[in-house]
């Protein structure tokens, strides 16, 4: 049976004054194995189905409690009593946010039912952004989400004027070239009137050439065409530069403001997709500003000066020329909002490509260890061909516009030939004004074709900015403090007061209260999702507070600027991350100005130096992209000689030896040692007995502190941290493999 089969079974067995509340999918059964199972919770009941289709129930009434431990990604949800343990249940983490809301239901249901009182309705969580109402479970705002959705305005192109105006005098010697550049090119046409009635035809009547109005007419044609060379030449050279200079400083702010952003930013984002934003939708915007915005200028002018001539030499020949001019706008208006939006679904899909790619080349190894090679070019081949889809949805209203455009010119174009043969053959024009006329004609058409083209690249330049500027609009949940304060010298004393945070609608922290001494070390363990590594993102500031404060020295840590404060803080995390060159440089990434002989004895005290004289460069040896050249321990103590170097009060260990084996695990250790040394530690830890050296262990329980004390003290307390070492010292099948309890 599947997963809504059993969900039906459930919901079907529910009496009509029964209400569901929340339910969930259990995906292992009683040894291990997948198989679907479901638990639902009603108003007076929690009921489990099992793969086998038994059903069985438990009626809710006080005392009872939902309970959950995690070992190895394997999760067991036990339902307790007082005399102990009645039901219990296996999942993976995948099913963990399920688990977590049944969790929250059940506890409620059972707490109305004690205290004979419904629970007060959760408080409502409004948006930072747009303060609409969160729903409830849901961590991206549906309002903000859907505006994202929403196809980019071509006035999203005017927010660029922030860039240019450093360089309006450039622009503006640029516009007035343009128009140079563009008169000397409407000056041939001119002079093709006279050359024609008062040289040629009357050649052809008989009478002698004038070399005088030759040399002079056929001179004027020649300065004209130098002119309008060198004037093209100089506007398209300066403004290439402003434009570049546009680019180059819209790269630079976008990147900027990217670091300026906090983790909760990151979190929802694609590497591919920042990637492809900070760089090909800059450079798409530069071209178009290089290019295609200098054409649509040029074009622009030749029109509007065209049309001026035209009707100072005939104003009814002029008005039929610009018959097709309504219809043409027409259309641009018509197509541009269909390739708008087109072209915001093409940005979006090849942001899916890149992502493919960004996923798939640093992870290499992983793609290879896995045999998955297949798998990750059928991925790619997926998504391009969602890209191919797109594209040809946008090609095929372009391709229809294109011509459209070119036939109507063609029709004004014919249109014009008839009504000046017309006036010709009743004196009303010369041949040489109708000769000028189609010369204006062929260019006026020219550039009107020309700018219906430019509507596809705007949109996409208009697309590309959107993108640009939804990066450059967000606003950090890590402000920069108004009336900062600054501390001369931090001796790492930390007090976590009445902390909460939420992540979206999702309480995370609730509650903590923690005070630490400076030079104490703090060991932090729970099972995976207890807060832990929220509570230590909180303290590097990498996220704000939701209630309560946190204080250094007696400062609160928001009145402190975050590049200032977190100079004081050491990372050692779980996967150390080296940037691509030396391991010199990555050793003084937190202090580039650091010497040759601080970089070594910092190498020294991380216990680090002996493998590095071993490379064949020494500190000068390249370690790759992530420092894939060197061994998972050898990262570490890379990393821990970068905390080692910038003397940090604070110390931050995240699982710091999880992922080594035990030689490694000893030399690590060691430095370890060196680097806690006078220094406020805060630890995390799934291996207790890491901690063995901790002054304290706090263990954390669903976002609160539930237990603090030594190794001896919480043992004895039996509660918490007494099962969660109990679950490691034990192994798997004595701590999960135990008989199925009866209802």
């Amino acid at each position: 049976m599947s997963f809504d089969d059993l969900r039906n079974r459930l919901e079907s067995q529910l009496s009509p004054e029964e209400t569901s509340l929340a339910g969930m999918t259990t995906d292992l059964d009683e040894n291990l194995h997948f198989a679907p199972g479901f638990l639902l919770l009603s108003s007076r009941r929690l009921l489990a189905a099992s793969a086998s289709g038994q059903v069985r129930e438990w009626a809710c009434q006080p005392g009872l409690e939902l309970r959950r431990r995690d070992h190895a990604g394997v999760v067991t949800l036990e339902l307790m009593d007082a005399h102990g343990r009645r039901a219990f249940w296996h999942y993976t983490l995948g099913q963990d946010v399920q688990a977590r809301r049944l969790m929250d239901a059940f506890a409620a249901r059972i707490l109305e039912l004690e205290t004979g009182q419904a629970p007060e309705a959760p408080e409502e969580i409004l948006c930072e952004r747009c303060q609409n109402p969160m729903v409830p479970g849901q961590e991206e705002c549906p309002t903000c989400a859907k505006a994202l959705l929403q196809p980019p305005s071509t006035w999203t192109l005017l927010r660029l004027w922030r860039f240019a105006r450093p360089y309006q005098g450039r622009l503006l010697a640029g516009f007035l070239l343009t128009l140079a550049a563009t008169a000397f090119t409407l000056v041939p046409p001119y002079l093709t009137m006279p050359l024609m009635d008062e040289v040629l035809i009357p050649y052809q009547n008989g009478q002698a050439i004038d070399q005088d109005k030759v040399t002079l007419y056929l001179g004027g044609l020649l300065v004209a065409a130098l002119m309008a060379w060198a004037l093209g030449w100089a506007k398209t050279y300066i403004l290439a530069l402003v434009s570049e200079r546009i680019g180059a400083d819209l790269r630079t702010t976008t990147y900027e403001h990217l670091q300026g952003l906090s983790l909760e930013y990151f979190g929802g984002k694609r590497t591919g997709d920042l990637m492809a934003r900070i760089g090909s939708e800059s450079d798409r915007i530069c071209v178009f500003l290089s290019l295609h915005l200098l054409d649509f200028a040029t074009d622009v002018l030749m029109i509007a000066m065209t049309a001026a001539i035209l009707i100072s030499i005939n104003p009814w020949l002029a008005l039929v020329t610009l018959l097709p001019l309504p219809f043409i706008a027409w259309m641009i208006h018509f197509v541009r909002d269909k390739l708008r939006h087109g072209f915001e679904q093409v940005d979006r899909v090849w942001a899916d490509v890149t992502s493919v790619l960004a996923d798939t080349i640093p992870g290499i190894r992983v793609v290879k260890a896995f045999a998955q090679e297949k798998r990750e070019v059928a991925r790619f081949r997926e998504a391009n061909n969602r890209n191919l889809a797109v594209n040809d949805r946008v090609n095929f209203v372009w391709s229809l516009f294109t011509p459209t455009v070119t036939l109507l010119t063609e029709v004004g174009l014919l249109i014009v030939w008839g009504f000046g043969i017309w006036l010709v053959a009743h004196d009303e024009i010369t041949v040489g004004v109708l000769a000028a006329f189609l010369a204006y004609i062929g260019r006026f058409y020219t550039r009107l074709d020309s700018m219906s083209r430019i509507v596809s690249v705007t949109q996409k330049a208009a697309s590309g900015a959107k993108r640009i500027f939804d990066i450059l609009d967000h606003v950090s949940s890590v402000p920069e403090p108004t009336k900062p304060q600054h501390l001369e010298r931090v001796e790492g004393s930390i007090s976590i007061q009445r902390v909460g945070f939420r992540y979206g609608s999702r309480t995370v922290l609730r509650g903590v209260d923690l005070d630490i001494r400076p030079g104490e070390m703090i060991g932090l363990v729970g099972h995976s999702g207890s807060g832990k590594s929220t509570l230590v993102n909180l303290i590097c500031r990498f996220y704000d507070v939701t209630d309560g404060g946190i204080h250094i020295d007696g400062v609160d840590i928001r009145s402190l600027p975050v590049s200032e404060y977190r100079k004081h803080i050491g990372l050692v995390l779980q996967e150390p991350f080296l940037f691509f060159g030396t391991i010199a440089e990555n050793i003084a990434y937190g202090r580039p100005d650091a010497t040759r002989e601080e970089i070594v004895a910092a190498a020294r005290a991380a216990h680090a130096h002996e493998f590095i004289l071993r490379l064949p460069h020494g500190y000068d040896s390249l370690v790759g992209e992530r420092g894939q050249a060197l061994s998972g321990g050898e990262r570490q103590r890379i990393s821990i000689a970068r905390a080692l170097l910038i003397d940090p009060k604070i110390l931050i260990m995240d699982e710091a030896t999880s992922a080594v084996d035990t030689e490694t695990e000893l030399e690590i250790q060691g430095a370890l040692d060196n680097l806690i040394k006078g220094r406020t530690t805060i630890a995390i830890a799934h291996r207790l007995s890491t901690l063995r050296k901790a002054d304290r262990l706090v263990v954390m329980d669903r976002g609160q502190i539930v237990e603090i004390g030594n190794h001896d003290e919480l043992m004895a307390k039996e509660d918490h941290y007494y099962r969660l070492y109990q679950a490691q010292t034990k192994q798997l099948d004595e701590v999960l493999g135990l008989p199925p309890a009866s209802a």
